[in-house]
């Protein structure tokens, strides 16, 4: 890519990417759906290190789910093994660019392995200031508002809180990663149009860019194209804004 490859304008402080495609850009190629998430590994690379240059604060890719547990078995032991490997290739890097990893979902479902270089990498990049990854791994929306509301109910039953006391810092402040701010942006690849439980109750308000690119053909000219996007919107969270352009009767 060329240098003069980068935004001229303000990028959203957030970014989230359902990361889809990877199996039916694998069955397209004629190869096994493995080859297709190893394909994959390439885009997350240019992915993150197009966001910490544009300077993107958090970017959050949703990397397996807990529905993608269902899989196959030999598919998901191989999608762990190039996890744990990413992981531990990856480490020099992200402490080489200023990058924190930071993981989502219920890591403890994960095989040991993975925990372990889980644990090793957010350790060690702990003080990046440059970009925050997150990784939602074993993740499910509405896996994480259980949770929450499961912590919840063990503070109202030991009466440490009472149930009118329950409000959305809350439960906020018993999600996977309370410091998490919410995405401006979610980008999904493939052609599909849905969250597919990511990011439930922090995607209240974000704006969605959908690419009909399979996910291992994503780089940094898909990310640029889906900021300009974003840039041209208007957010409004319920309010009527001053100098609106829909309230002037113009197009929003």
């Amino acid at each position: 890519m060329t240098e003069t490859l980068k935004p001229d304008f303000p990028v959203p402080r957030h970014v989230g990417v359902i990361m889809d495609g990877n199996g039916r850009w694998a069955r397209r190629s004629g190869l096994i759906r493995l080859r297709g998430h190893e394909a994959g590994i390439d885009a997350v690379r240019d992915a993150v290190e197009a966001a910490a240059e544009w300077g993107i604060e958090h970017l959050t890719l949703y990397a397996f789910s807990v529905e993608n547990w269902q899989r196959p078995r030999a598919e998901v032991a191989g999608l762990m093994r190039f996890l744990e490997k990413f992981l531990r290739k990856e480490k020099a890097t992200m402490l080489r660019d200023g990058i924190r990893l930071r993981v989502l979902g219920r890591v403890a479902d994960l095989p040991e392995a993975v925990q372990e270089q889980i644990r090793d990498v957010e350790a060690a990049t702990a003080h990046g200031t440059r970009m925050t990854l997150r990784l939602a791994l074993s993740y499910g929306g509405r896996q994480e508002l259980t949770d929450a509301i499961r912590k919840l109910a063990v503070e109202v039953a030991a009466g440490n809180l009472a149930p009118e006391e329950i409000d959305a810092a809350a439960i906020e402040r018993n999600l996977y990663d309370p410091e998490m701010p919410d995405p401006d942006l979610i980008i999904r690849t493939a052609g599909e149009v849905r969250l597919s439980n990511f990011l439930l109750w922090q995607a209240s308000y974000a704006e969605f860019h959908f690419l009909d690119i399979m996910w291992p053909e994503f780089r940094r000219e898909h990310l640029l194209h889906a900021l300009r996007d974003y840039d041209g919107r208007v957010r409004r969270f319920g309010k009527v804004l001053k100098k609106d352009p829909a309230v002037e009767g113009h197009q929003a």
